[in-house]
């Protein structure tokens, strides 16, 4: 539990354009400071016209925010629920100082990734302290919801959306079928300081707990970065030509567990490249649906507050403990193997790094 009342909810996520005339600015915002040729920028930029220049991230937040408020409602808890993107409209900053003008003291923060690493997790805080700070001292207190890769509902979710996905195979086929769950690759460097692919390991292998399949792969996508730089592999069209050229594998299910709305990358990486990829290898591909709003999905939002907010029993499943609140000193810091070392004394490790 915090030491103070909670006062308001903040769901922070990465943002999207929603005119094309948005695309440039936004892909400007996220590649700041990185290492990206332009060239890859300017091919992006194609995925994002490719679709009207419009992503879908930013509605389907605001479906995730009125769900929220609806579940929060439901159940008798009286918080606004505010919205805070790192790359677009609405942005931290703007978001944080109007919580300020509302007066909000002391607010929890859902990040719309379930999985700790640099950019899901230590960036937003430290896009949230930065916020903070140019606010001044009485800037809202923001303390971050946990992790929730293994939590019960979510895995429930998820299991659900890849049954329904695995229906949609006629059921002389289904034992034969091949799962494979997608996450966005990060740099080698990046993943030596979390623990990302432990995590997306355990959620996977829960999921398919759940569901009974067999045969099962965790592959990457989405991947930015020069060519030089070793990041996760494989690669999901990679991975599908190979499976294509064994030719033992007719039906796959891909589920991106990496992510918790069907937000660009998979519509353009998953729904358009990957497909094309199997339509040419002779698999028949079904892609599931990403939690989005499934309700105990946002079930679950609401059982991650009231841990906070109440002091509710933490739940999770399978091999691993719930995730910390709080996080460790050196918790996700890319090029540092993690430790586990707890934060330094007096330092809000929770809304700051």
């Amino acid at each position: 539990m915090t030491d103070s009342p909670i006062d308001a909810i903040i769901v922070v996520s990465f943002g999207g354009p929603e005119g094309p005339e948005d695309v440039m600015p936004f892909l400007e915002n996220v590649l700041r400071g990185k290492n990206v040729p332009h060239n890859r920028m300017l091919e992006v930029a194609e995925h994002y016209n490719h679709f009207g220049g419009v992503s879908p991230i930013n509605e389907q937040n605001r479906e995730l925010i009125r769900a929220i408020k609806q579940e929060l409602a439901d159940h008798a808890i009286d918080l606004p629920v505010y919205w805070g993107n790192r790359n677009w409209n609405p942005l931290l900053p703007d978001t944080l100082q109007a919580m300020q003008q509302d007066g909000v003291k002391n607010a929890l923060a859902f990040f719309t990734s379930a999985y700790s690493c640099y950019s899901g997790c230590r960036q937003y805080r430290e896009n949230i302290l930065a916020a903070q700070e140019g606010l001044g001292d009485n800037a809202p207190q923001v303390h971050k919801l946990r992790m929730f890769f293994n939590h019960p509902l979510y895995i429930e979710a998820s299991a659900e959306r890849v049954e329904e996905a695995l229906s949609q195979i006629p059921s002389e086929r289904r034992s034969k079928t091949h799962f494979i769950f997608t996450a966005h690759s990060i740099p080698i460097s990046m993943a030596d300081g979390c623990k990302y692919t432990t995590q997306l390991n355990e959620a996977s292998r829960l999921v398919m707990e759940q569901v009974g399949g067999q045969s099962w792969e965790l592959v990457f996508q989405s991947r930015s970065g020069p060519p030089t730089q070793p990041w996760l592999e494989p690669d999901v069209c990679d991975y599908l030509e190979e499976v294509g050229k064994a030719g033992e594998v007719k039906d796959i299910v891909v589920m991106p567990i990496g992510f918790v709305s069907d937000h660009m990358e998979v519509l353009f990486d998953l729904d358009t490249e990957a497909q094309e990829v199997c339509e040419r290898v002779g698999i028949n591909m079904i892609r599931s649906k990403t939690v989005g709003t499934h309700p105990k999905f946002i079930s679950m939002i609401r059982h991650l507050i009231l841990e906070r907010s109440n002091g509710e029993p933490k739940q999770a499943i399978g091999e691993m403990p719930p995730n910390h609140d709080v996080c460790p000193v050196d918790c996700c810091l890319p090029g540092k193997r993690f430790t586990g070392s707890r934060p330094s004394p007096g330092k809000p490790a929770d809304s700051s790094s």
